[in-house]
């Protein structure tokens, strides 16, 4: 989970290079993380279903071999349209492995560890957030191609890993096609409910998160050095509450963490915009995040257990409506941090949503013992 999060955060400090290698403009190049980005979600969509008919250490082995070439090809992109067919590439075998990792650790791990393991397969993810920037930056200060080839090699001794270690699952619907995986699975209302809450909770989130450099500049007239500082800081808090999940559940019980959890990430959001200071709104933030990094794994636990038959589907979703989010949550927060003073549209915004992504999960009753 590291390396690929790695892998989609370290293009960003590589667009200006990138712009100027291929000739092309500004707006262009944005296109290099949308074809990522639109390759993740068309694999997940396709593949998802795949992999519940069919052995998952294959799926992930599989997915990993193609990651790591289409990386490695990346760096070897010559031409503008060429690093888009990789990008795109590289996002459908990224699609292929990591929902992998969600669907089998409900499988190989006992219940009581589920949410711990989820875990550490978040803080993979949230630590490539805290460096994927910064990594991307110092790599390339060899050469913008090293960044892809150092990635690609790093999945490829993962997958000798994972050939190693990991083992083998049976399939789950072995005689159903991947349209009937999906009829059955829209039919599951539980499954749809959660997946709506879910999609409001990323939502909000990503409405937030993606304005937060543009409210320090704006509000704090921060530079960019010390915005990414300050944002470095917030990840390691969401880092930090990944690891720690499992053990807020182990002192509380699941129904009572995942509903405190709820209430202080829309607290902190409550309290932000009033931040009289940039390190007051870093340490808000970073609170908020560790309270995200928490909650994370439960989403993931709750989502998993509503389809025990078609855990990769529901992984593939996830991912999907995890992208969906944050486009959606991009148009809005932009609007919002447009027409309304410093933080409080997008606050309000992020509050709302994540109270109706609430009030789904309090509906269907995982706040009750």
């Amino acid at each position: 989970m590291f390396v690929i999060g790695t892998d989609t955060f370290l293009v960003s400090p590589l667009l200006p290079t990138l712009t100027k290698n291929y000739a092309i403009s500004t707006s262009l190049s944005g296109l290099i993380v949308s074809f990522y980005a639109l390759g993740y979600m068309i694999g997940a969509i396709t593949i998802g279903p795949f992999s519940d008919n069919h052995d998952r250490k294959l799926i992930l082995v599989s997915g990993l071999v193609c990651f790591s070439l289409a990386t490695a090809a990346c760096g070897l992109a010559n031409s503008f349209s060429l690093m888009l067919i990789t990008r795109f590439i590289a996002g459908a075998a990224a699609a292929s492995a990591s929902p992998q990792i969600w669907a089998t650790i409900p499988q190989i791990f006992p219940k009581k560890q589920v949410v711990k393991v989820m875990g550490y397969a978040t803080s993979g993810l949230a630590f490539a957030q805290i460096i994927g920037v910064p990594l991307g930056s110092f790599l390339a200060g060899w050469s913008w191609r090293f960044p892809f080839f150092f990635v690609g090699t790093i999945a490829l001794i993962l997958t000798i890993l994972v050939i190693t270690y990991m083992p083998h699952l049976d399939k789950t619907n072995t005689r159903a096609t991947s349209f009937s995986i999906y009829r059955n699975f829209f039919k599951n209302k539980q499954a749809l409910k959660l997946l709506f809450s879910y999609l409001l909770f990323q939502m909000a989130n990503f409405c937030a998160f993606s304005f937060i450099g543009t409210w320090f500049s704006n509000n704090f007239s921060l530079p960019i050095a010390s915005i990414g500082s300050f944002v470095l800081i917030i990840g390691l808090g969401q880092f930090i509450g990944s690891l720690a999940g499992s053990h807020i559940v182990r002192i509380l019980t699941f129904p009572k963490a995942f509903f405190l959890e709820f209430l202080l990430f829309m607290l902190g959001y409550v309290i932000l915009p009033f931040s009289p200071s940039a390190i007051i709104a870093t340490m808000i933030l970073s609170f908020i995040y560790f309270i995200g990094g928490a909650i994370f794994p439960l989403f993931m636990s709750t989502l998993q257990a509503t389809a025990p038959k078609a855990r990769g589907t529901m992984s593939a979703l996830t991912n999907a409506f995890m992208y969906l989010g944050e486009a959606i949550g991009g148009v809005f927060g932009g609007i919002l941090i447009k027409n309304f003073p410093g933080f409080f549209g997008i606050s309000v915004f992020t509050v709302i949503g994540v109270f109706l992504a609430m009030l789904l999960y309090a509906r269907q009753g995982y706040f009750k013992k």
